[in-house]
């Protein structure tokens, strides 16, 4: 069963930290490239970091240099580091396979609140 569940979501003050998590069923991770997307209310889904089998990685402009997206092959899992959170970070956090001819349906995802 094809199956993405996001976690690590909070509500976090300008200047902090969090780590969201994804597990990721073997059907969508093993041999793909992966990424973490968002979604603010009234905006559509975007990808912001991505990496591939290999471990390279690539990040939207906006959060280069703050976030860290990382994956571990034997447990099929997929992490974001946020650090220097921004208001305009505040988001629902979705991972999924990169491509869309191999994505999987988009799990709950975790909410990202970055507010004083």
């Amino acid at each position: 069963q094809v199956q993405l569940v996001e976690s690590g979501g909070g509500l976090v003050q300008p200047g902090g930290s969090l780590r969201l998590s994804c597990a990721a069923s073997g059907s969508i991770f093993s041999g793909n490239t992966m990424g973490w997307f968002r979604q603010a209310p009234g905006n559509q889904r975007d990808l912001v970091a991505s990496i591939d089998s290999s471990g390279y990685t690539g990040y939207t402009d906006s959060v280069k240099g703050r976030f860290t997206i990382s994956r571990d092959n034997a447990k099929n899992m997929v992490y974001l580091q946020m650090n220097n959170l921004k208001p305009e970070d505040t988001a629902v956090y979705y991972c999924n396979a990169v491509f869309v001819r191999i994505r999987g349906p988009w799990g709950q995802g975790t909410q990202v609140t970055v507010s004083s």
